[in-house]
């Protein structure tokens, strides 16, 4: 050191240099934009962030006043790729700078978002959204799969909902990464497990709560997409909240905003149900006992207008007169037994008398010949007392006034008496016109 020559100009301090660096980092890196990975990720007791932004060949510090993280809401964490604005500093007693951060961003958003038009543009001019492709959803389903992350709340949520609306349901779940690099692999195979199985689920659900485009993403690619089309199974696609959508959420057979209301679409309120069937059961109680009433009245209208009882009257009739012609023949026929006995009788006392053998037997021949026709002619009037006896109620039905009103035609009654010709019509009295199923009365004109 003894030996150096002294430098011939004034030589800054450590100070000045320092100052001069900093002013010009400070005045020309103003406003700037960096993109990298975070990098040890701390936030301090006073709500301050401090953490190195970094990509494979640099690192910047960084730091995130409490007030600008309050108002940011931000949540950061090791590995994530940001988008960081703000301004460099310069810290003097430590002689390094660092990056002030005022805006924080997702990196790749703008990437994500073109990738997701691109590949919906494409699935949609193959018609994988068409409408005619969609299933119909059971309307009560009793076993349902579901397809999303088994420590998520999203499960949860369907579960309780279920027990609330639909107990009835019997749910299958099957764990899948809902984010994440190996998410999209994880979901196809679910939705083929439960496509493949020999007693399939009536219905699937799949999907998760809320998030970024990048959290989401698994919904939106294109493996999951084919394999939601291909799925015998009809499916609800319930990715996100309500301002989300997903490339799962076109091509489902049905969407839901969140996984709560993807329950509300795939069943039916239990207790609605039990209301409606209570209203179905006192209307059809109310149309039965009017239907009865109706019938019961027509009926005693029936037994009780005049032409029913005319023919009563002469059933009646025809009845006595058949009982009578039955106890005419049987007196006769007693009548004819009682002369055939006394000729039989005497046949007897003849053959006692005389007792010659050749005789009785030709009595006997007699007799049986005689009980034949005396059967036979029984027999006879029996037969033609009964064609009798039915050609008077066959002209007894042909007699009902009731008959040609089973043909279509109508009788006209004043004051409850058949009109049968034109003269005996009073023009100054009401008609009734009677039909087979009821009657009208025209009022006087």
């Amino acid at each position: 050191m003894a030996n150096q020559i002294p430098f011939a100009f004034d030589v800054p301090s450590v100070s000045d240099l320092t100052n001069k660096i900093k002013y010009l980092l400070e005045n020309n890196f103003r406003d700037i934009l960096v993109e990298g990975e975070l990098s040890n990720v701390n936030q301090s007791r006073n709500g301050h962030y401090y953490f190195t932004v970094k990509d494979d060949e640099a690192q910047l510090p960084c730091v995130i006043w409490r007030n600008t993280a309050q108002r940011l809401g931000l949540k950061l964490q090791d590995g994530q790729q940001v988008v960081l604005g703000g301004d460099v500093q310069v810290y003097a007693p430590h002689g390094r700078y660092q990056m002030i951060v005022g805006l924080v961003q997702q990196a790749g958003v703008g990437k994500l978002q073109q990738k997701f038009e691109e590949l919906k543009k494409k699935l949609e001019a193959e018609g994988l959204f068409d409408d005619a492709h969609k299933k119909p959803l059971p309307p009560f389903p009793l076993k349902i799969g579901v397809i999303t992350s088994s420590t998520g709340a999203a499960f949860q949520d369907i579960r309780s909902t279920f027990e609330q609306r639909w107990p009835a349901a019997t749910l299958y779940l099957y764990h899948a990464s809902v984010q994440g690099l190996n998410a999209a692999g994880e979901l196809v195979k679910a939705i083929e497990h439960f496509g493949n199985q020999k007693e399939p689920a009536d219905l699937l659900i799949i999907g998760r709560g809320g998030g970024s485009l990048e959290d989401l993403w698994p919904f939106n690619e294109e493996i999951v997409a084919r394999a939601l089309f291909a799925c015998p199974i009809p499916v609800i696609s319930a990715v996100g909240h309500e301002v989300d959508f997903s490339i799962s959420d076109f091509v489902a057979d049905a969407r839901a905003a969140t996984p709560t209301q993807a329950v509300i679409i795939a069943a039916p309120d239990i207790n609605e149900l039990r209301y409606q069937i209570e209203d179905y059961t006192q209307a059809i109680s109310s149309v039965v006992q009017q239907k009865l009433k109706q019938y019961r009245d027509y009926v005693y209208h029936l037994t009780h207008s005049h032409a029913l009882l005319v023919v009563q009257e002469k059933i009646k009739y025809q009845q006595g007169r058949a009982e009578s012609l039955k106890d005419r023949l049987h007196n006769r026929c007693a009548q004819l037994f009682q002369e055939k006995r006394s000729s039989l009788n005497e046949l007897n006392s003849v053959l006692e008398k005389f007792n010659p053998l050749a005789a009785l037997h030709r009595k006997t021949d007699q007799i049986e010949y005689l009980t034949e026709r005396m059967m036979n002619r029984y027999e006879k009037v029996i037969h033609a007392k009964r064609e009798e006896l039915n050609k008077q109620l066959s002209a007894l039905s042909e007699l009902n006034p009731k008959a040609p009103l089973d043909r279509g035609f109508t009788r006209v009654l004043q004051n409850g008496r058949w009109i049968r010709s034109r003269r005996a019509l009073s023009e100054k009295e009401p008609v009734e016109i009677e039909w087979k199923d009821g009657t009208a009365r025209l009022p006087h004109t």
